[in-house]
């Protein structure tokens, strides 16, 4: 999909050469992915190989079209599972089958301006939640009404939602099957968030109110931005020559150290109904390799997944990229539902409304957890099919 199929395009021909297996590559716009591929699966006309969402992977697997991976994967000299970040691999196991092998990973953390927390008497990036809320105060303070310490476009729900990752406490709950989005974690969580826009921390802007947020990063609009990999070349690329070095990237706080971040990105699958399962497995291997994933790494930005590559010294010595290194270790994967993403979508807009809207935190997170699991009923209904049997053959107590 994307980008991603054009970097591709150009290391496919040594996987040709070496194993003289023919690849036909499709480039398909991520906007036009999902439905393409249902399409295909209408049709009986799905690919050998492909590159999947992570949040797709529930979906997939619920049509009974992907191939487990585990036999692959116990035969294979390339594929290390200890070798994976565990979050990450994590994602591509659905109910306790391995269904995909992680490509690349998507995680959020901090960019910083590091001379303006200086200026403001912060003298080390924080860890916790409760340094985070006291560095963006004496941002806050030294920056005056018209600028502000951290941007979290409220259009966005990747923040809260990371935040959410950071508590014991679940997402959902029975059997995945309703909203645990009154618990006390998840309330912890928004609490948090919505407090950075009332102390007037954060402004209450989307992101296409912001003109441009790299230079409005480098201009000291903000002085903390949460967001993922592909900036540290935006920011390389834009950064005022008085200010190379006085930026840089941290792991996410968390409420006592430092803290989980999502685990995003995409998976590679076999689809069960390909002829050429072996062929496929072999491109997936080659994709694997931590020396291609190095490559790709420096041609599209993306993150491996792999412990090993990031031993490579185009990662190991690139300082912007050790904060990634970091968080990797403890990103977690979502719920791994087919609704998902119409759930997070929900949780922004009952974000929103806190943030822009007034409406109070217990009121948001109550019509949440009714409209979530209004989304869920199909599911909840088919686990009580499912179980139904089970059940009656308990003994009562």
């Amino acid at each position: 999909m994307g980008r991603e199929a054009e970097v591709v395009a150009e290391l496919i021909p040594e996987f040709e050469r070496e194993t003289g297996i023919e690849v036909e590559i499709q480039q398909i716009p991520w906007t036009a992915a999902h439905e393409k591929l249902l399409t295909a699966f209408a049709a009986e006309a799905l690919p050998d190989v492909c590159q999947l969402g992570n949040t797709w992977l529930p979906e997939f697997a619920a049509l009974g079209v992907l191939e487990p991976l585990q036999p692959f994967v116990d035969a294979s000299a390339v594929v290390d599972q200890d070798d994976f970040f565990p979050g990450i691999w994590d994602t591509s196991v659905i109910d306790g089958q391995l269904l995909g092998i992680p490509w690349y990973v998507d995680t959020r953390l901090l960019f910083y301006r590091k001379d303006i927390l200086r200026e403001a008497g912060v003298a080390t990036p924080p860890r916790t939640w409760a340094e985070w809320e006291q560095a963006m105060a004496a941002v806050k303070a030294h920056v005056g009404p018209d600028r502000y310490a951290i941007l979290m476009p409220v259009n966005e729900f990747e923040q809260l939602l990371s935040f959410g990752l950071q508590q014991d406490d679940p997402l959902l709950r029975g059997h995945d099957g309703r909203g645990n989005f009154q618990s006390p974690g998840f309330r912890r969580a928004l609490a948090f968030y919505a407090n950075m826009f009332e102390q007037g921390w954060a402004p209450k802007m989307s992101e296409t109110q912001i003109s441009n947020v790299w230079d409005e990063f480098f201009n000291g609009f903000y002085t903390f931005y949460l967001s993922g990999p592909w900036n540290i070349r935006e920011f390389r690329k834009r950064q005022p020559a008085h200010l190379e070095g006085q930026w840089g990237t941290m792991p996410l706080p968390g409420p006592d150290g430092p803290g989980a971040g999502i685990a995003g990105g995409t998976s590679l699958v076999l689809f069960r109904d390909s002829p050429r399962q072996q062929q496929a497995w072999k491109l997936i291997e080659f994709l694997s390799r931590p020396d291609i994933q190095q490559r790709f790494h420096a041609m599209i930005g993306d993150l491996p997944p792999r412990r090993s590559t990031w031993e490579h010294p185009s990662l190991a010595q690139d300082e912007l990229s050790h904060a990634f290194r970091d968080q990797l270790e403890r990103v977690e994967a979502t719920p791994k539902v087919l609704e998902w993403e119409r759930i997070v979508q929900e949780m922004r807009i009952a974000s929103e409304r806190v943030v822009r809207g007034g409406q109070s935190q217990d009121q948001a997170l109550r019509e949440l957890d009714q409209r979530v699991d209004g989304i869920l009923a199909k599911r909840r209904w088919m686990y009580d099919r499912d179980h139904a049997g089970a059940a009656a053959a308990e003994p009562t107590p």
